[in-house]
């Protein structure tokens, strides 16, 4: 059983506006991220500062069963970074292991999770977390909650601020840059929009798929 959690509470200061709400291919970039992860979700929470600007998810934009299982929740530790929002993210989650991606991934990988999920289950660890050749990818792994839950408020109450602060006191399963390519063979996965000028660039490579 999964939850996935689409993070939304960046500032987005290089694109100028809130790029989880900004057009891609005609809709938000958020529902876009939404509609590749409802296949494998089980839950959809969406994390963010500011919850009343999506509520346009729980309408009819979703089919009537993703609304059922999606919710919206305010970000618990504003200010913290990608660990608040993460912690955040496993907190309010309502099922034992929780995907966390961005909300500004339009090329999200449902299969690269779906991997992730069953080696956490299959070697029973805790987190599985991809480290292509850039460095790990927090905002795209997979997290069992009742590890990883108390561990990321330890390091918040010792203001460790590191996404990955917290992973000493966990079993971390990394997924190799061979295994990444294997499951997401387009190499985009892990791509997030940052100006103007990706998101151009996203939305040409995303409407020649």
């Amino acid at each position: 059983m999964l939850t996935v959690a689409i993070q939304a509470g960046g500032q987005s200061t290089r694109m100028g506006e809130d790029k989880a709400l900004k057009s891609f291919l005609g809709r938000p970039l958020i529902q876009r991220v939404v509609d590749r992860m409802l296949p494998i979700a089980d839950e959809i929470i969406v994390t963010t500062n500011h919850p009343d600007d999506y509520t346009f998810l729980n309408t009819s934009t979703l089919p009537t069963v993703a609304v059922q299982r999606l919710r919206i929740v305010p970000d618990l530790k504003p200010g913290r970074g990608a660990l608040g929002g993460l912690y955040t993210a496993l907190f309010f989650a309502k099922q034992p292991v929780v995907a966390v991606v961005a909300c500004d991934m339009p090329f999200a990988s449902p299969s690269l999770f779906e991997a992730a999920h069953r080696l956490l289950v299959e070697e029973e660890v805790d987190v599985v977390i991809p480290r292509p050749d850039e460095g790990y990818e927090p905002i795209h792994a997979i997290y069992r909650r009742a590890a990883c839950l108390p561990a990321i408020e330890s390091a918040l109450d010792a203001d460790q601020w590191k996404v990955i602060a917290w992973f000493p006191q966990v079993k971390v399963r990394v997924l190799t840059p061979e295994e990444i390519r294997f499951y997401d063979p387009s190499g985009l996965a892990f791509l997030n929009l940052n100006t103007p000028e990706e998101f151009a660039e996203a939305e040409r490579r995303a409407s020649g798929q």
